[in-house]
């Protein structure tokens, strides 16, 4: 099999595994299963498994210096993220918190317009337009049933995360990336876990609540980040870019014919619309590897 389908089949499973996130976090809400405890185990068994493969390759190398204090900053920043995420879905349903928060890459290119330099040319600026009106479409349909309070969070934690990309660009420029988020995932795990203690520090109370964290950290988080950096490195960026937009396909596909969601035919125009503009966005130049080569967590 050739490298480049081989590498093609890798980011598409990183993205259909980043896409169940919304729908672990919702099957944990219906099990009485808290965020902190769910967050928690999702980043000690991702860290874990990431960590696992590095050792395996032997590639695990501690970060010194800077590096080691930029990943650890990254690392806090990203478990704030995580928690503002999370507490968004619980206002949201699962395919409307996969819409808001994949317009991050609106987000990305903005920052990286007004801090590095990038500049932004019409069909760019074209296509961020085409998808923001989709978020407008999608929220102005159901703003008689959408919870603005969501809305907001998850929002928040788009523009955070874009950041959170940025600063990471600059950063951690010449550190490996697999080394880079492994480092990131074990100051996200001591980040939660001062949640998780002041929440009570509450293990997982029955066999569902296990196959959740087990499964969020598994199919939801360190699975999908080996395969991120496993077809990185066999495809080109604007490949992945394309093949990464089926993660907020995946989510709404799974919160129909998981949680039964319903959607409005204007919301699927206003979700088509989103991938629309962030496909063109992040294809339209050639040197987009930087947006997934670095950190890559969701």
């Amino acid at each position: 099999m050739r490298e480049t389908t081989v590498g093609g089949v890798l980011v598409l499973g990183a993205a259909l595994g980043f896409g169940t996130l919304a729908i672990f976090g919702k099957l944990a809400e219906a099990a009485d299963l808290t965020r902190p405890t769910l967050l928690f185990f999702r980043f000690l068994v991702g860290a874990g498994i990431v960590w696992g493969v590095l050792l395996a390759r032997g590639e695990a190398n501690r970060l010194r210096g800077k590096p080691l204090r930029a990943t650890l900053l990254l690392g806090v920043i990203y478990a704030g993220l995580t928690l503002a995420y999370f507490w968004g879905l619980s206002f949201l349903t699962a395919s409307l918190t996969g819409i808001v928060f994949y317009t991050y890459p609106i987000y990305v290119f903005a920052l990286s317009a007004a801090f590095l330099d990038e500049r932004l040319t019409l069909p760019v600026v074209g296509a961020l337009g085409l998808a923001l009106a989709g978020v407008v479409l999608v929220i102005g349909v159901e703003s008689a049933t959408v919870d603005f309070r969501g809305v907001a969070l998850v929002t928040t934690a788009a523009v955070g995360y874009a950041a959170y990309n940025v600063a990471g660009r600059v950063l951690t420029a010449d550190t490996n990336p697999s080394v880079l988020t492994a480092h990131v995932l074990l100051a996200a795990v001591a980040a939660l876990a001062v949640r998780w203690i002041a929440a009570g520090a509450s293990l997982p109370r029955t066999p569902t609540h296990w196959w959740i964290v087990l499964g969020i950290g598994l199919v939801g988080t360190g699975i999908p980040l080996v395969f991120l950096y496993e077809g990185l490195g066999r495809l080109e960026a604007t490949r992945v870019s394309v093949i990464s937009t089926t993660e907020p396909v995946a989510t709404v596909a799974l919160g129909v014919t998981i949680l039964n969601e319903t959607l409005a035919p204007s919301t699927v125009v206003g979700g088509v619309l989103v991938l629309a503009g962030v496909t063109l966005v992040q294809v339209s130049r050639e040197q987009r590897a930087w947006l997934l080569s670095k950190i890559g967590l969701h």
